[in-house]
């Protein structure tokens, strides 16, 4: 079964929130030096891979908020996968510091 499309606010919001999200989860795993090579990475290849996507949408022909869902569709995606992929994870942020 085909998941419906998601109208271009709502994507947007969800966009912003996951994008926050990712962000404030990564900024902690920089900050306590648990950041990984592999999710060093994986930062980079994700905005490559949306980028290119979002240029294949560009020249799609399309127009209006077909364009913009078409273009921003690769981010949400991304920032959404993130979100849930590092939210599962325990965050370095809240870990309390063990007593010596």
């Amino acid at each position: 079964m085909r998941r419906r499309r998601k109208a271009l606010p709502l994507l947007l919001t969800e966009l912003a929130l996951s994008s926050w999200e990712t962000i404030a989860h990564r900024s902690a795993m920089m900050a306590s030096g648990a950041c990984s090579d592999r999710e060093y990475r994986r930062m980079v290849e994700e905005k490559m891979r949306a980028a290119r996507q979002s240029a294949a949408a560009l020249v799609s022909g399309a127009t209006g908020a077909a364009l913009m869902t078409r273009a921003l569709r690769p981010w949400h995606a991304g920032a959404t996968r993130n979100a849930r992929r590092l939210r599962k994870r325990k965050s370095v942020a809240v870990r309390p510091a063990r007593p010596r």
